[in-house]
C-alpha cells in the first residue's frame, strides 16, 4: 500500500511513516500542510492519505478540508483522518457522498498499533473505520431517543437507506413507488429534527443516528 502522511507534527509523522513500513506498506510523501498535501496526492496518486484535522497555517480545519477535496478529486484515495478533535462540519461532508474508503479516528483512543494498522488497511480495501466518539460528536446535538418517532415502515426506509440504498432501490425492495419512499424520507428527516441545507447533510445524519441506536 502506497500512503502519503500530513501532520504538522515531525514528531507524530515519524511515529506513523515507521509503524506504516515496519507493517510492509510505502510511505511516498510526508507533509506539515495542507497545500502540500493536495499536492503530493496529485504527484503520488497513493492508495490511502492519513491525515491529521488541524494543520497550517490556521490550525483550524485546513486538514480535514484538504481531505473532502481529496474525496472529491480522486474518489479512488482512502482517506483515513487521525486527529485529537472531530470537526463536525467537513466530518458530515467527508461522510455524506459515500462511506467507502473513509476512516477517522481520535489518536487518544487508538488502542494500539496493530489496531491503527487493520483500520488503515480495511478502508484502504474499500471499508470504513469511525471511532465511536466521532459518530456521538457528529449527533451530540440529535435528541436522546428521535427513532422512537418512526413509524415501523420509516425504520424500514431508514435501515435500508443505512444499507447505501438509493429510493429506486428502496422502493423495489419495500414493492413501493419511489414517491413513497421520498415522503417517508421527508417525514424521517422531519422527526429526527433534521433541517433543511444545501449540502445533502441530512440523508447521512439520519443514516448516523440509525447505526449510533
Amino acid at each position: 500500500m502506497r500512503v502519503v502522511i500530513a501532520d504538522d507534527s515531525v514528531l507524530i509523522r515519524a511515529g506513523v511513516v515507521r509503524v506504516l513500513e515496519i507493517a510492509g506498506h510505502e510511505v511516498v510523501a510526508e507533509t506539515g500542510d495542507a497545500a502540500a498535501l493536495l499536492d503530493a496526492v496529485e504527484a503520488h496518486r497513493p492508495d490511502a492519505v492519513v491525515v491529521d484535522v488541524r494543520m497550517p497555517p490556521a490550525f483550524k480545519d485546513e486538514g480535514i478540508a484538504a481531505a473532502v477535496e481529496i474525496r472529491t478529486r480522486w474518489p479512488g484515495t482512502a482517506v483515513l483522518v487521525l486527529s485529537q478533535f472531530v470537526e463536525e462540519r467537513y466530518a458530515t461532508d467527508l461522510l455524506a457522498r459515500d462511506t467507502a474508503r473513509i476512516g477517522y479516528l481520535l489518536k487518544d483512543r487508538v488502542a494500539d498499533l496493530d489496531s491503527f494498522i487493520e483500520a488503515l488497511e480495511r478502508v484502504a480495501a474499500g471499508g470504513t473505520a469511525l471511532d465511536p466518539e466521532v459518530v456521538a460528536q457528529l449527533l451530540v446535538r440529535r435528541p436522546a431517543d428521535p427513532l422512537d418517532r418512526l413509524t415501523p415502515r420509516e425504520r424500514d426506509v431508514l435501515a435500508l437507506m443505512a444499507e447505501g440504498r438509493a429510493n429506486a432501490a428502496i422502493a423495489e425492495q419495500l414493492l413501493v413507488t419511489e414517491s413513497a419512499v421520498g415522503k417517508h424520507i421527508n417525514n424521517i428527516f422531519m422527526k429526527l429534527d433534521l433541517q433543511p441545507d444545501d449540502q445533502g447533510h441530512r440523508r447521512v445524519l439520519a443514516v448516523l443516528r440509525y447505526l449510533a441506536a
